[in-house]
C-alpha cells in the first residue's frame, strides 16, 4: 500500500507540474504578444535613434562635407580653363563656404576664390608655410593609390576642425600638372547636437506613449477576429452544430471562417449520416432478426413434427439469414471503398461481351415475370476497369431497374460509343426521381418510399455504385423526370493500346 500511495503521490506530482507549465505557456493571450512585439519594435527605433545621436553623428557629418566638396571639386575640374571657371568657382565658394585654390607642382597660384575669409588656414599663413602645406598634400597625393586627398586637421588658431581634399586637374593646354585644393571648416555641432538631444528626449516620452496607445489598439484589432472564431469554435466542438464561422476582418481570418464554416458542414452531415445508419441498420436488423426467432419458436412449437411446415418455416429463416448477411457484407464493403483500402485490379476486356453475360442473370426474370429487359450496345470496345467491380455496378443497376420499373415492367440497357469512353445507360419507365430527390439518389439507405418493390434490398447498392466508379475515376450520373423513368449511367475509359494489338494479331 506504501508502495502504490507513493507512486500515485508521484503520478499527482507530475501531472500537477504538467498542468503548471500548460497554464505558464497559456497565461499570455495573442493580444498581449501583438502589444510586447510592437512595443519592442518602438523601442528598437528609439534605440538606434540614440545611437545615431550620441555616436555616429559626427562622423556622418564629416562623411557629409566630404562628399559634398567631391562634388563641388568635380564641377571646378569641368570649368577649369573655360570662361565659366571664375563664376562657377565663386558661385561654388559662396554657397558651400569654401576656399578654392588651383595651383601648379611649384604651388604658384593659377586660380584662387576664397568665402572663409580670415577664418581660412591657407591665407593666413605665410607664402613659404602656406607652399609647404600645400606641397605636403601635393606628395600625399602623388604617393597614394588614390586620385584625391581629404585630410581633417585642426586649426589651433582658431579652435576649429578644417577639411582639405586635395585633386590633379588634367586639362587641355596646361604646362606641368595642375592642381585643385579646397579648404572647408568643419563647423562646431555641439550646440546643435544639444538642441536635438534634448528634443529627442520629449520625442521619445511622446512616442512610447503613443506606441502604448496605438499597439493596444492594433492588438485589440488583430485579436478580436480571432477570439470570436475560438468562442464559436468552443461551441461548436460541444456539438452546437447551429453556430456560424461568420467573422469579419482581415483575408486570412475570413478564409479561415470559410474552412471552419466548411469543415463544421461536412462534420453535420456525417454525424447526421451517422444517426440514419445506426437507425436504418437497427431497424434492418430487427426486422429480420425477429423474424428468425419468432419462425424458430413456430418449429419448436408447432411445426416440428410436421415435414411440409418445417420445411417451410426453416426455408424462412434461411432468406431472412441470407438477407441479414447480405447487409452485412454490403456495410463491409462499402466501408471498404469509403476507406480507400480496396485496390481495383484493372484489365481490359470487352464490355459487350460483359454486358451479355449480365443478361443471362435475367432470363428467368424475363420468362416468369414477363419483364421486357432488352440489351442495345454499338460496335465492341475494350475498356480497361476492374471486370468484377464494374460487374457488381452494372448488376445493381439493373436491379434498381426491376425494382422501380412500374407496372409496364420495361427496361433497356444500352452501350453508346464515345470518342474515347463507352456510355453504359439503364433505363426504366418507372414513376421517375423528382428534382428534390435527384441529389440523394446515391445516398446510404435512399429509398422511394412512394414506390412498392416485390424484392426488399439493403439501400446500399447505389451508394457502392457510386464508390466503385470513384475509385476508377468514371463520370457517372442519373438523369429522370417524373412520370417518364429514370436512367442511370456511367462513362468507362476506352483501352487503346490493347485494341491495336488484338487488331494486329487478327490481321496475322
Amino acid at each position: 500500500m506504501k508502495r502504490s500511495d507513493k507512486a500515485e503521490r508521484k503520478t499527482k506530482l507530475k501531472q500537477d507540474l504538467r498542468e503548471a507549465r500548460a497554464a505558464a505557456r497559456s497565461k499570455w493571450g495573442i493580444r498581449t504578444y501583438v502589444w510586447l512585439y510592437f512595443m519592442v519594435f518602438a523601442f528598437i527605433i528609439l534605440l538606434l535613434l540614440w545611437l545615431f545621436q550620441y555616436f555616429f553623428l559626427e562622423k556622418y557629418y564629416e562623411g557629409a562635407k566630404i562628399r559634398n566638396i567631391s562634388s563641388a571639386a568635380k564641377d571646378i575640374i569641368n570649368a577649369y580653363g573655360t570662361d565659366e571657371q571664375d563664376p562657377v568657382n565663386r558661385t561654388l565658394a559662396f554657397d558651400n563656404n569654401l576656399c578654392i585654390i588651383i595651383t601648379d607642382e611649384m604651388t604658384n597660384v593659377l586660380a584662387y576664390e576664397n568665402n572663409l575669409g580670415s577664418f581660412s588656414f591657407l591665407s593666413q599663413n605665410l607664402k613659404d608655410e602656406y607652399g609647404v602645406y600645400l606641397l605636403d598634400l601635393i606628395n600625399e597625393l602623388e604617393s597614394s593609390d588614390e586620385r584625391t586627398v581629404a585630410k581633417i586637421s585642426r586649426n589651433e588658431s582658431f579652435k576649429s576642425r578644417e577639411i582639405f581634399y586635395c585633386t590633379a586637374v588634367y586639362a587641355d593646354g596646361s604646362d606641368g600638372q595642375v592642381y585643385l585644393f579646397i579648404e572647408s571648416s568643419i563647423e562646431p555641432i555641439d550646440a546643435t547636437v544639444n538642441i536635438i538631444r534634448g528634443q529627442l528626449i520629449y520625442i521619445t516620452i511622446i512616442l512610447f506613449e503613443l506606441a502604448f496607445i496605438v499597439t493596444i489598439f492594433i492588438s485589440k484589432r488583430l485579436s478580436m477576429p480571432i477570439t470570436e472564431i475560438t468562442e464559436t469554435a468552443k461551441k461548436f466542438g460541444e456539438g452546437d452544430y447551429s453556430v456560424e464561422f461568420d467573422v469579419k476582418g482581415y483575408s486570412e481570418i475570413e478564409e479561415l471562417s470559410n474552412v471552419l464554416d466548411n469543415a463544421k458542414n461536412e462534420i453535420k452531415k456525417v454525424s447526421d449520416l451517422r444517426k440514419d445508419l445506426i437507425a436504418n441498420v437497427s431497424h434492418d436488423l430487427r426486422t429480420p432478426l425477429t423474424m428468425v426467432k419468432a419462425y424458430a419458436e413456430m418449429i419448436r412449437d408447432l411445426s416440428g413434427d410436421n415435414p411440409e411446415k418445417r420445411n417451410e418455416h426453416v426455408q424462412i429463416i434461411i432468406d431472412e439469414a441470407d438477407r441479414l448477411s447480405a447487409l452485412v457484407n454490403n456495410l463491409l464493403e462499402l466501408s471498404k471503398l469509403e476507406s480507400g483500402n480496396i485496390e481495383l485490379e484493372r484489365k481490359n476486356f470487352s464490355i459487350k461481351q460483359k454486358l451479355e453475360d449480365c443478361m443471362t442473370r435475367y432470363k428467368l426474370l424475363i420468362e416468369k415475370d414477363g419483364y421486357d429487359i432488352r440489351l442495345e450496345t454499338d460496335e465492341d470496345r475494350l475498356v480497361n476497369a476492374d471486370p468484377d467491380k464494374l460487374d457488381q455496378v452494372i448488376y445493381n443497376f439493373i436491379n434498381n431497374a426491376v425494382n422501380y420499373s412500374g407496372e409496364n415492367k420495361v427496361i433497356r440497357v444500352r452501350q453508346i460509343n464515345k470518342e474515347s469512353t463507352v456510355r453504359i445507360e439503364v433505363e426504366d419507365n418507372g414513376r421517375g426521381i423528382s428534382k428534390e430527390l435527384l441529389p440523394k439518389v446515391f445516398d446510404r439507405y435512399y429509398r422511394d418510399s412512394k414506390v412498392k418493390r416485390d424484392v426488399v434490398g439493403t439501400g446500399l447498392g447505389l451508394s457502392i455504385c457510386q464508390q466503385i466508379l470513384k475509385l476508377h475515376g468514371f463520370a457517372y450520373g442519373v438523369s429522370s423526370e417524373e412520370g417518364k423513368g429514370s436512367v442511370f449511367w456511367f462513362e468507362a475509359d476506352i483501352a487503346k493500346e490493347p485494341k491495336q494489338r488484338i487488331a494486329i494479331s487478327e490481321e496475322k
